[in-house]
Protein backbone atom coordinates (compact mmCIF):
# COMPACT_ATOMS: atom_id res chain seq x y z
CA UNK A 1 0.00 0.00 0.00
CA UNK A 2 1.26 3.49 -0.85
CA UNK A 3 0.33 6.05 1.73
CA UNK A 4 0.12 9.81 1.77
CA UNK A 5 3.14 11.73 0.58
CA UNK A 6 5.34 13.38 3.20
CA UNK A 7 3.92 16.79 2.30
CA UNK A 8 0.34 15.51 2.57
CA UNK A 9 1.05 13.95 5.98
CA UNK A 10 2.57 17.21 7.16
CA UNK A 11 -0.36 19.27 5.92
CA UNK A 12 -2.87 16.92 7.58
CA UNK A 13 -1.09 17.15 10.94
CA UNK A 14 -0.72 20.92 10.68
CA UNK A 15 -4.44 21.30 10.03
CA UNK A 16 -5.15 19.31 13.20
CA UNK A 17 -2.49 20.55 15.61
CA UNK A 18 -1.95 24.23 14.81
CA UNK A 19 -5.55 25.34 15.53
CA UNK A 20 -5.74 23.04 18.57
CA UNK A 21 -2.66 24.37 20.40
CA UNK A 22 -3.35 22.00 23.31
CA UNK A 23 -3.78 18.23 22.88
CA UNK A 24 -4.98 16.44 26.03
CA UNK A 25 -3.52 12.98 26.49
CA UNK A 26 -6.31 10.67 27.67
CA UNK A 27 -5.76 7.39 29.48
CA UNK A 28 -9.25 5.92 29.83
CA UNK A 29 -9.79 3.01 32.21
CA UNK A 30 -13.59 2.75 31.95
CA UNK A 31 -15.51 2.83 28.69
CA UNK A 32 -18.39 4.68 30.32
CA UNK A 33 -16.08 7.65 30.98
CA UNK A 34 -15.09 8.09 27.33
CA UNK A 35 -18.01 10.03 25.90
CA UNK A 36 -18.68 12.37 28.87
CA UNK A 37 -14.95 13.10 29.12
CA UNK A 38 -14.73 13.98 25.44
CA UNK A 39 -17.89 16.06 25.68
CA UNK A 40 -16.45 17.96 28.65
CA UNK A 41 -13.25 18.74 26.77
CA UNK A 42 -15.02 19.82 23.58
CA UNK A 43 -17.41 22.00 25.59
CA UNK A 44 -14.37 23.79 26.97
CA UNK A 45 -12.96 24.51 23.53
CA UNK A 46 -10.49 21.60 23.38
CA UNK A 47 -11.46 19.31 20.52
CA UNK A 48 -8.27 17.48 19.44
CA UNK A 49 -7.91 14.46 21.73
CA UNK A 50 -5.20 11.83 22.01
CA UNK A 51 -6.59 8.55 23.37
CA UNK A 52 -3.70 6.35 24.44
CA UNK A 53 -3.50 2.63 23.73
CA UNK A 54 -2.44 2.08 27.36
CA UNK A 55 -5.59 0.39 28.65
CA UNK A 56 -7.67 -2.61 27.65
CA UNK A 57 -10.66 -0.41 26.84
CA UNK A 58 -8.76 2.20 24.81
CA UNK A 59 -9.97 1.02 21.40
CA UNK A 60 -13.59 0.74 22.51
CA UNK A 61 -13.40 4.13 24.21
CA UNK A 62 -11.99 5.79 21.09
CA UNK A 63 -14.68 4.24 18.90
CA UNK A 64 -17.36 5.55 21.25
CA UNK A 65 -15.96 9.07 21.14
CA UNK A 66 -15.68 9.02 17.36
CA UNK A 67 -19.26 7.80 17.03
CA UNK A 68 -20.93 9.94 19.69
CA UNK A 69 -18.94 13.20 19.99
CA UNK A 70 -19.03 14.82 16.55
CA UNK A 71 -16.96 17.82 17.64
CA UNK A 72 -13.98 15.68 18.66
CA UNK A 73 -10.94 15.03 16.47
CA UNK A 74 -9.57 11.76 17.81
CA UNK A 75 -6.02 10.51 17.50
CA UNK A 76 -4.56 7.37 19.01
CA UNK A 77 -1.49 7.63 21.21
CA UNK A 78 1.11 5.22 22.52
CA UNK A 79 1.34 3.79 19.01
CA UNK A 80 4.38 1.52 19.23
CA UNK A 81 4.31 -0.54 16.04
CA UNK A 82 2.95 -0.83 12.55
CA UNK A 83 0.20 -3.05 13.93
CA UNK A 84 -0.82 -0.31 16.36
CA UNK A 85 -0.88 2.18 13.51
CA UNK A 86 -3.15 -0.06 11.48
CA UNK A 87 -5.42 -0.58 14.51
CA UNK A 88 -5.67 3.19 14.94
CA UNK A 89 -6.64 3.64 11.31
CA UNK A 90 -9.22 0.86 11.51
CA UNK A 91 -10.82 2.57 14.51
CA UNK A 92 -11.35 5.73 12.49
CA UNK A 93 -8.68 7.84 14.18
CA UNK A 94 -7.60 10.96 12.31
CA UNK A 95 -3.98 10.85 13.44
CA UNK A 96 -1.58 8.78 15.54
CA UNK A 97 1.08 9.64 18.10
CA UNK A 98 4.08 7.61 19.23
CA UNK A 99 6.38 8.18 22.23
CA UNK A 100 9.38 7.17 20.11
CA UNK A 101 10.07 6.13 16.56
CA UNK A 102 11.48 2.80 15.45
CA UNK A 103 12.47 2.19 11.84
CA UNK A 104 9.59 -0.29 11.54
CA UNK A 105 7.02 2.24 12.76
CA UNK A 106 8.33 5.06 10.55
CA UNK A 107 8.33 2.78 7.52
CA UNK A 108 4.77 1.68 8.28
CA UNK A 109 3.69 5.30 8.66
CA UNK A 110 5.31 6.24 5.35
CA UNK A 111 3.11 3.58 3.72
CA UNK A 112 -0.05 4.64 5.57
CA UNK A 113 -2.80 7.17 4.97
CA UNK A 114 -2.95 7.91 8.71
CA UNK A 115 -0.71 10.85 9.69
CA UNK A 116 1.77 10.00 12.46
CA UNK A 117 3.37 12.34 14.99
CA UNK A 118 6.55 10.40 15.84
CA UNK A 119 8.27 10.89 19.17
CA UNK A 120 11.88 12.09 19.45
CA UNK A 121 14.18 13.19 22.25
CA UNK A 122 17.59 13.61 20.57
CA UNK A 123 19.20 15.07 17.47
CA UNK A 124 19.87 11.58 16.10
CA UNK A 125 16.20 10.68 16.43
CA UNK A 126 15.21 13.88 14.63
CA UNK A 127 17.56 12.92 11.80
CA UNK A 128 16.11 9.41 11.59
CA UNK A 129 12.58 10.82 11.38
CA UNK A 130 13.58 13.43 8.80
CA UNK A 131 15.21 10.77 6.64
CA UNK A 132 11.79 9.14 6.28
CA UNK A 133 9.98 12.39 5.55
CA UNK A 134 8.76 13.45 9.01
CA UNK A 135 9.34 17.09 10.00
CA UNK A 136 6.58 17.59 12.58
CA UNK A 137 7.51 15.59 15.67
CA UNK A 138 6.50 14.93 19.25
CA UNK A 139 9.23 16.04 21.68
CA UNK A 140 9.02 13.51 24.51
CA UNK A 141 9.54 13.43 27.42
CA UNK A 142 9.87 17.18 26.96
CA UNK A 143 10.76 18.22 30.49
CA UNK A 144 13.15 15.37 31.15
CA UNK A 145 14.77 15.57 27.69
CA UNK A 146 16.10 19.08 28.18
CA UNK A 147 13.01 21.26 28.05
CA UNK A 148 12.95 24.55 26.19
CA UNK A 149 16.77 24.85 26.09
CA UNK A 150 16.87 21.55 24.18
CA UNK A 151 14.22 22.72 21.73
CA UNK A 152 16.19 25.89 21.10
CA UNK A 153 19.34 23.86 20.56
CA UNK A 154 17.55 21.63 18.03
CA UNK A 155 16.32 24.69 16.14
CA UNK A 156 19.87 25.41 14.97
CA UNK A 157 20.60 22.27 12.92
CA UNK A 158 16.92 21.59 12.19
CA UNK A 159 15.37 24.97 11.28
CA UNK A 160 12.47 23.40 9.37
CA UNK A 161 11.48 20.87 12.03
CA UNK A 162 8.65 21.66 14.42
CA UNK A 163 7.49 19.99 17.58
CA UNK A 164 4.62 19.12 19.88
CA UNK A 165 6.22 18.85 23.34
CA UNK A 166 4.61 16.41 25.77
CA UNK A 167 5.78 15.34 29.22
CA UNK A 168 6.24 18.01 31.86
CA UNK A 169 3.88 20.44 30.14
CA UNK A 170 1.27 21.87 32.50
CA UNK A 171 -1.06 24.80 33.14
CA UNK A 172 1.76 26.96 34.48
CA UNK A 173 4.18 26.53 31.58
CA UNK A 174 2.14 25.63 28.48
CA UNK A 175 2.09 29.23 27.22
CA UNK A 176 5.88 29.38 27.55
CA UNK A 177 6.26 26.22 25.50
CA UNK A 178 3.86 27.49 22.84
CA UNK A 179 5.77 30.75 22.53
CA UNK A 180 8.74 28.90 21.05
CA UNK A 181 8.92 29.41 17.25
CA UNK A 182 9.41 25.69 16.54
CA UNK A 183 6.42 24.57 18.66
CA UNK A 184 3.02 24.13 17.00
CA UNK A 185 1.07 22.60 19.89
CA UNK A 186 1.63 21.01 23.29
CA UNK A 187 0.29 17.82 24.82
CA UNK A 188 -0.38 16.73 28.36
CA UNK A 189 -2.85 15.34 30.85
CA UNK A 190 -3.25 18.29 33.22
CA UNK A 191 -6.64 19.30 31.76
CA UNK A 192 -8.23 16.03 32.84
CA UNK A 193 -6.34 14.36 35.69
CA UNK A 194 -7.22 10.79 36.55
CA UNK A 195 -8.88 11.85 39.81
CA UNK A 196 -11.39 14.05 37.98
CA UNK A 197 -12.12 11.33 35.44
CA UNK A 198 -12.73 8.76 38.20
CA UNK A 199 -15.02 11.16 40.03
CA UNK A 200 -16.88 12.29 36.91
CA UNK A 201 -15.98 15.93 37.50
CA UNK A 202 -16.91 16.88 33.95
CA UNK A 203 -17.82 20.50 34.72
CA UNK A 204 -14.47 21.00 36.44
CA UNK A 205 -12.68 19.65 33.37
CA UNK A 206 -14.70 21.93 31.09
CA UNK A 207 -13.89 24.93 33.26
CA UNK A 208 -10.20 24.08 33.24
CA UNK A 209 -10.25 23.93 29.44
CA UNK A 210 -12.07 27.26 29.16
CA UNK A 211 -9.51 28.92 31.45
CA UNK A 212 -6.58 27.41 29.55
CA UNK A 213 -7.81 28.56 26.15
CA UNK A 214 -8.61 32.05 27.45
CA UNK A 215 -5.09 32.43 28.81
CA UNK A 216 -3.58 31.32 25.51
CA UNK A 217 -5.70 33.81 23.55
CA UNK A 218 -4.36 36.63 25.73
CA UNK A 219 -0.77 35.77 24.88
Amino acid sequence: MTGLSASARLKALEQILIPARIVPVLTIDRVEDAVPLAQALVAGGVNVLEVTFRTEVAATAAKAIIAEVPGAIVGMGTVLSGDDLRRAQALGAQFAVSPGATAELLDAAADSDLPLLPGVATASEVMQAQARGFSLLKFFPAGQAGGIPMLRALAGPFPNTRFCPTGGVNADNVATWLAEPNVVAAGGSWLCPASDIRSGNWEVITGRCVDAMKKLRRK
